[in-house]
Order: C-alpha cells, then sequence, then structure tokens
C-alpha cells in the first residue's frame, strides 16, 4: 500500500487511467467497519481501490467539535493496508485549501435544511473538500454510505451539477448488532451513553412502521433521553439527529 501526502504527487499517480478502474473512499479517519465496507465494495468493483484520510477543517462549525474529532492515522493506515487498499491520501489543509478557503462550493437549497440548519456552513465544506478529492483522484466510482443520507443526496447533485466523470456508489448504513449506526463518534460516547444510544435507531424504525408522524417520533425521542435536533422525512426515508451528552448522532431508516 502506498501513501502520498503531497497533491502534486497525487495528479503525477493518477494521470494515467487504471485498467479495470479506480475506486475512491474518503474518509475523516478513525476507521470502524463501516469504512472497511466501502473499501471492500471498490475492491469488488474497481482494480485499483484509493482511500483518503483527511479531517476536513472546512466541515466543521464548531472549533471544540474539530479538536474532539479522533485521530487514529497509525492505525487507520493498518486496518486500510490489511483490507486490500492500495493508494491512501494524506492530504494536509494548507494544500487542500492554499487559497485559505476563498473558493467554496455552496448548494442553496437542501443543504440549508436538517444538517444545515444545525450545523451553518458544514456542507458548504463537505461539498467543496469532495470536488476537490474527486478531481484529484480522478475515480470511476466513489463509495459514500447512507448513513449520511443528506451529504450522500448532495454529493450526487454536486456530481451531476458539475458534469463530473465518477458515479456515486450508495452503500447501506453498518450497523453494530444492537442497531446503531457505526459512527467515529461512537468512541466519545460513554458506557452508560453507549447504552442508551441504540434507542435512537430502534424509536425511528418503530416510529415509521408505525405510521407517527415525525412530530411524535421526535416526542418520542426527548422521552427516551435524547437532545432531538430534528426528525423530519424526506425521499421516503425519516431521518434523524439527536445529542447524547457531548455526543451528536445521525441516523436515518426507510
Amino acid at each position: 500500500m502506498k501513501t502520498v501526502e503531497d497533491v502534486a504527487e497525487l495528479v503525477a499517480l493518477r494521470r494515467t487511467p487504471v485498467a479495470g478502474g479506480t475506486g475512491f473512499v474518503p474518509t475523516m479517519g478513525a476507521l470502524h467497519a463501516g469504512h472497511l465496507s466501502l473499501v471492500a465494495r471498490s475492491k469488488a468493483e474497481n482494480a485499483q481501490t484509493v482511500a483518503s484520510i483527511f479531517v476536513n477543517p472546512a466541515q466543521f462549525d464548531d472549533p471544540g467539535d474539530l479538536a474532539r474529532y479522533p485521530r487514529t492515522l497509525e492505525e487507520d493506515l493498518a486496518v486500510l493496508e490489511r483490507a486490500g487498499c492500495d493508494l491512501v491520501f494524506l492530504p494536509r489543509a494548507r494544500e487542500m485549501y492554499p487559497d485559505g478557503y476563498r473558493y467554496r462550493v455552496t448548494e442553496s437549497a437542501f443543504s440549508q435544511e436538517l444538517e444545515g440548519a444545525s450545523r451553518p456552513g458544514h456542507f458548504d465544506g463537505v461539498l467543496t473538500v469532495v470536488l476537490k478529492l474527486l478531481l484529484l483522484v480522478r475515480p470511476e466510482r466513489a463509495y459514500f454510505g447512507e448513513k449520511d443520507y443528506q451529504q450522500l443526496r448532495l454529493v450526487e447533485g454536486l456530481v451531476q451539477a458539475f458534469f463530473l466523470d465518477t458515479t456515486i456508489v450508495r452503500c447501506p448504513t453498518t450497523r453494530e448488532a444492537d442497531g446503531l449506526a457505526m459512527s467515529s463518534r461512537n468512541r466519545r460516547l460513554t458506557a452508560a451513553e453507549r447504552a442508551k444510544a441504540p434507542a435512537f435507531h430502534r424509536v425511528l424504525e418503530a416510529s415509521l412502521a408505525a405510521g407517527w408522524t415525525a412530530g411524535e417520533a421526535e416526542a418520542a425521542l426527548g422521552r427516551e433521553g435524547f437532545d432531538v435536533d430534528y426528525v423530519a422525512d424526506r425521499d421516503g426515508r425519516r431521518l434523524g439527529a439527536v445529542r447524547l451528552g457531548g455526543v451528536r448522532l445521525i441516523d436515518n431508516v426507510g
């Protein structure tokens, strides 16, 4: 497995297409089985698999949240090598944003709702870094999990709007045995919070099956002890975001 930190080196490596195609898995590190399922899907569908690890400062509206985000680079690299990843891009913020983030991508409708309303500027940062990474890596396919459903839909729209020659591949949410959606943020839950967290998914799933309104589901989550940011229905799916202690969790069912 090769690692690359320099943008110019990555551009040189990716100048010649790989026969059989290249799949790309963008991450912010702190890898778990959900990330590895994306790598496995990429390896099954492409001759080469590239991953990136970059904790993107532009998508954090809270500096404290950025500082607390788990960073486990050595462990992540070992995990990716065992998974058979071919190339890992480890960019530095100064190279990804040589303009100081003056130039950015803004979507003016869906990105302003739900996560966008709770985290101002978040999706500008997400879409800007995804566009940069897709232009640098130039993959035939890029793999995104359905847990971050709003992000997934916005990335699909980005690719369509800018005529990018990459197919976005949707991958199912990977869950713990008790139903909790896998997330790097789960590492920050206390033991008591981790025991309570699976109720988030259970309530979303049960409320949809029972025909409850989003408001009724939100009330049920409140009774379970969650601080609810939102519950909303989009594209036939029920999306939610809650806080448990100092950790923000998102999920969706449908």
